[in-house]
């Protein structure tokens, strides 16, 4: 909660009222009920989940090549908090997943034109990346996927209620700032309103993936699966900053 998607979506929630708000951090949190743990410490964690309905996991380490954070943070952290969600007997985890997770498929055309803001390039009629759709970039990606992969196999095995978001380019400046932006840009509105969505999500959903981005014109992640599933319709777009 202490970061700018958790601190986004703590005020969005506080605005609609109706939300009892706890916080799982390493530092404290102000203002709510607040844990101070390590998520890649099952033990130390496991009490911030008691008596909660819904947990939105939104720790990452998102350092570039270094394993023994991914692995600590993505990999281990990830088990550990659905291990912990379940004993607990909470019945929704909400997995911040990442655009990372198909991004690696801006190596082919013509999404590599979209990166680079050669639109002259891009047909029309272009297919658009979808939820099923898996092709990770970098460690940071891969470990997303297992996240994906791990809350199926709770769901699948435990009943526990699995949505993972893969969440596009949040800035805290809320605007992008060259093409790759542009095509994934997801504003603090859009990224508040996707995860509240999940949170509120009929308790007989019990796993999908979705796309997150806003409504950006070169945009190339379909969002059609979480406009049907949950009622996503982003407000905003990368084009009210062109």
């Amino acid at each position: 909660m202490s970061g700018l998607i958790g601190g986004l979506l703590r005020r969005h929630l506080e605005g609609l009222g109706g939300y009892e708000l706890s916080a799982l951090n390493r530092r404290r949190v102000e203002g709510v009920e607040s844990f101070q743990a390590d998520i890649a410490d099952l033990n130390a964690i496991k009490s911030a989940f008691e008596g909660k309905d819904v947990v939105v996991h939104l720790a990452a380490f998102l350092g570039s090549a270094d394993w023994e954070g991914h692995l600590a943070g993505n990999v281990i952290g990830a088990y550990n908090v659905y291990e912990a969600a379940r004993l607990a007997g909470v019945k929704r985890v909400v997995f911040a997943s990442s655009g990372a997770t198909v991004s690696g498929i801006e190596l082919e055309s013509p999404y590599d034109a979209i990166r680079a803001g050669r639109y002259d390039d891009v047909p029309p009629d272009f297919p658009k990346v979808t939820h099923q759709t898996v092709r990770p970039k970098g460690i940071y990606g891969a470990a997303k996927v297992w996240g994906e992969a791990l809350g199926r196999h709770f769901s699948d095995d435990y009943g526990l209620s699995v949505l993972c978001v893969r969440i596009g380019r949040v800035q805290e400046s809320n605007r992008p700032s060259d093409a790759w932006e542009r095509s994934v840009h997801l504003s603090h509105r859009d990224i508040s309103q996707i995860l509240q969505r999940c949170v509120d999500a009929p308790d007989d959903l019990l796993y999908d993936v979705f796309l997150a981005t806003s409504n950006n014109r070169w945009g190339y992640r379909d969002l059609g699966h979480a406009r049907e599933v949950l009622g996503y319709v982003p407000q905003d777009s990368a084009g009210d900053f062109a």
